[in-house]
């Protein structure tokens, strides 16, 4: 079934970006809260924490835990923590439905660029959980400048004003990719190029989906709140195109043309990720920064 309707996918193809509520549901998301919930009371006693907060929910638990040992994040991100929930959650059919309609094609792979964020309290305005303006075709090389890669931001929480949801310039994907500089986040928009128009917040409730074209500029802001704005920041493409990320590995997802290709085992999956961490990136590094 279409998860998106003919003027969303025009508003997409305009503005590179759409706020699309009601796309997953409580089903799609729980186990990837239930996994996390499981590898924080896991870190937690490896850190041998005095409180481990076991009581609180999911949205107070990490700030918390964070309060007795920073180190509580290390590994969290998913190609580290590696979870089984993660990677069934990478087949959803309501995103996968979604992300078809919006690349025009059923043969879609995931991008290697995946991340979970728990984003905590924090009133300054610069920090590690404030990533400044950028376009995320900036984190991968120029082989993947042709490929169609979605962004798909997907809050496990609500997102709000408050709570440090994203802001973002729609229409700009038009311009292709902007020079960007060494930032303190990693790379970010030359300030001479950033186009002046106003942003629109990126406030959207938990079950829905925020899609960005891959130039399309966003940043976001700060956490004000006592909760912990948890969410997923995945990338789809189509199948057998550059990455982006020829270091990492890439997986299919979905295919009518070929079914045998999707990647279904855990293992491998891990597996392989295992492998590619394991070996030494290249020198140039990640990032598409101007010197």
């Amino acid at each position: 079934m279409p998860s998106l309707t003919d003027a969303q996918v025009a508003q997409f193809q305009e503005n590179g970006v759409l706020l699309a509520e009601e796309i997953l549901t409580e089903a799609d998301l729980q186990p990837v809260i239930d996994g996390y919930t499981r590898w924080l009371d896991k870190r937690a006693a490896a850190l041998n924490l005095s409180d481990r907060a076991e009581t609180l929910p999911f949205e107070r638990r990490l700030a918390r835990l964070r309060t007795q040992n920073p180190e509580i994040e290390k590994g969290m991100d998913v190609m580290h923590a590696r979870l089984p929930e993660f990677f069934d959650f990478l087949h959803c059919p309501n995103l996968l439905n979604a992300v078809a309609q919006l690349l025009g094609t059923h043969e879609l792979t995931a991008n290697p660029i995946q991340h979970i964020r728990g984003k905590i309290t924090d009133a300054s305005e610069s920090s590690y959980f404030n990533v400044p303006w950028h376009q995320d075709a900036a984190v991968t090389w120029e082989e993947a400048d042709e490929t169609p890669i979605l962004t798909c931001w997907i809050p496990l929480v609500d997102a709000t004003i408050e709570n440090g949801c994203m802001e973002i310039l729609p229409g700009v994907w038009k311009q292709g990719v902007l020079r960007h500089i060494a930032g303190g986040g990693g790379a970010t928009i030359d300030p001479n190029v950033l186009p002046d128009i106003a942003p629109i917040a990126g406030a959207i409730r938990k079950r829905g989906v925020i899609f960005m074209h891959r130039c399309t500029p966003h940043r976001s802001t700060p956490n004000r709140t006592d909760l912990v704005r948890w969410s997923l920041d995945l990338r789809y493409q189509p199948s057998g195109l550059p990455t982006g990320r020829p270091f990492h590995p890439e997986f299919v997802m979905r295919s009518e043309k070929d079914p045998k290709s999707v990647c279904t085992d855990h293992a491998e999956w891990a597996r392989r990720w295992e492998e590619a961490l394991a070996t030494p990136m290249p020198l140039r590094g990640a990032h598409r920064i101007a010197m």
